[in-house]
């Protein structure tokens, strides 16, 4: 009887410590390795959907880096939300240059956006669509992406902005895939890469959309 009860024990001990560490395990993956993250907003339609969540890389960002074209989690400057541009918060003027430089100090909220645009390079926006000088000079222009993954963004004043702008060393522009719809680097600047948390590479809710960016 002793001896059933010392198994039992035993059993129980063992359950408890194999918990312990898959909760350990589980808590340092997403700590350092790999986070999930929901999708608060339409801004990345027809890509990321309202609810859908994603897996994000945090380790690979000590390694390699973000690149153009990737979708990452980060902090954006502090005056994010009021729309605000530069060290001096100010609005930008709609049919002019989007904003070049961020608010020194980043949010303790996080973003889901699109990279356009790095280190470096000179760029604009008409109707939506990002337009890439990856010279270190101020052209020529390229048409920069597939405006597959992206939604029209038609004649809205946020759609535009003409007057070349430069993403200064260690910076990234962030736009989210619904131009119409997004607020972000055009009207608070290119985010340093300090304040990236990781590069989405999965998406694993709803199951009908499963699978690697």
């Amino acid at each position: 009887m002793r001896s059933h009860r010392r198994s039992r024990t035993s059993s129980l001990i063992e359950l408890v410590l194999v918990l312990a560490v898959a909760l350990a395990l589980a808590f340092v993956i997403q700590a350092f390795f790999v986070k999930p993250y929901e999708i608060p907003s339409g801004s990345m339609e027809p890509t990321l959907a309202i609810g859908q969540r994603v897996l994000v890389d945090r380790i690979g960002m000590d390694f390699s880096g973000p690149g153009v074209g990737d979708i990452v989690v980060f902090h954006p400057p502090k005056t994010a939300k009021a729309m605000l541009c530069g060290p001096r918060p100010h609005r930008v003027s709609y049919g002019a240059a989007a904003c070049d430089s961020p608010y020194p100090k980043p949010a303790a909220v996080t973003f889901i956006k699109r990279i356009v645009a790095g280190p470096g390079d000179w760029m604009y926006v008409e109707h939506g669509e990002v337009f890439l000088s990856r010279t270190g000079r101020r052209g020529p222009y390229r048409r920069q992406e597939a405006s597959s993954y992206t939604q029209p963004c038609g004649r809205s004043p946020e759609c535009s902005f003409p007057v070349p702008i430069h993403i200064p060393a260690g910076h990234w522009f962030m736009m989210g895939d619904n131009r119409g719809d997004s607020d972000d680097s055009r009207f608070w600047g290119p985010v340093p890469t300090s304040w990236i948390i990781g590069v989405a590479f999965a998406t694993y809710w709803p199951p009908d959309r499963i699978g690697f960016f």
